[in-house]
């Protein structure tokens, strides 16, 4: 498979540890943006390296919009999911429809508003 194959392109920053679990927290209470620390707090086991790291991806990648908020101190950056990002959310969801009907079907999981995920 070539490198710029889009397939190739996708698997290679979706299978990058910790980037799904980023977007479904941003994906989270939808409309509203998460600072920096709300994000680092929801995914415990982070490190705010590989979170700032996985953020500026996804920001370039034109899933994830940031905003900086400098009208106080400290300066806040604040992130929320693109168009693209909600676009992405229904290839998670399909993966996650697949994924129960296809291989172990999950009685938790299988309410589409089961409170471990936002599906």
């Amino acid at each position: 498979m070539k490198e710029t194959c889009a397939v190739y392109r996708t698997a290679n920053f979706i299978g990058k540890r910790w980037t799904l679990l980023i977007l479904l927290e941003l994906h989270k209470e939808k409309s509203s943006w998460k600072r920096f620390s709300w994000l680092k707090k929801k995914i415990v086991p982070i490190t705010q390296k590989i979170l700032s790291l996985r953020l500026k991806e996804l920001e370039k990648e034109g899933l994830v919009k940031k905003r900086i908020s400098n009208s106080e101190f400290p300066i806040k950056s604040e992130y929320q999911l693109s168009d693209r990002g909600m676009d992405f959310i229904k290839v998670i969801k399909e993966m996650k429809r697949w994924y129960l009907k296809c291989k172990f079907p999950d009685k938790a999981c299988e309410n589409c508003e089961c409170d471990v995920c936002p599906f």
